[in-house]
C-alpha cells in the first residue's frame, strides 16, 4: 500500500524533529491548518523524503539557509533541535554557523549563535 505525502511527511517529521515538530504542526490547527498540511506534505513528505543527502546534511543546509535569511530565529531554534535530534553535535552546529561569517556577516551569525546557546542551555 502506498503512503500518502502526508503520512510520509509525518513519519519524516517525527524522525527529524521528534515530538517538537508535531507541536509546531499542532500549534497551527486553530489559525492555519492548511499551512501545517503544506509543511508536512511538501517539506517533509516531498523534500526530506528525497534521496541523495543524509538527514544531517539536510539539517546543516537548513541551518545555513535560515541563518542567511535572517529574522528566522524561532525556525532556527526548531532546526537546531532537529539537527541535534538527527545526531549533529553542538560543535558541528556552531562550526556550520561560523562558516557563514564571510558570506552573511557577523550580525546574522551572532543571532544564530545566541539562538543555539539559548537552546543548548536548556539541554541536560
Amino acid at each position: 500500500m502506498n503512503k500518502t505525502r502526508f503520512e510520509t511527511g509525518m513519519e519524516n517529521l517525527k524522525k527529524i524533529d521528534g515530538d517538537s515538530g508535531n507541536a509546531v504542526i499542532h500549534s497551527l490547527e486553530n489559525i492555519s491548518p492548511d499551512l501545517g498540511t503544506y509543511i508536512v506534505e511538501f517539506a517533509f513528505g516531498d523534500i526530506y523524503a528525497r534521496h541523495g543527502l543524509t538527514l544531517q546534511e539536510r539539517e546543516i543546509i537548513t541551518l545555513a539557509s535560515l541563518l542567511t535569511a535572517g529574522g528566522c530565529e524561532p525556525q532556527l531554534e526548531v532546526h537546531i533541535s532537529a539537527a541535534l535530534h538527527v545526531g549533529l553535535s553542538k560543535e558541528k552546529i556552531i562550526e556550520t554557523f561560523l562558516q557563514c561569517i564571510p558570506y552573511t556577516g557577523f550580525p546574522k551569525v551572532l543571532n544564530a549563535i545566541f539562538t543555539a546557546d539559548k537552546l543548548f542551555q536548556k539541554l541536560p
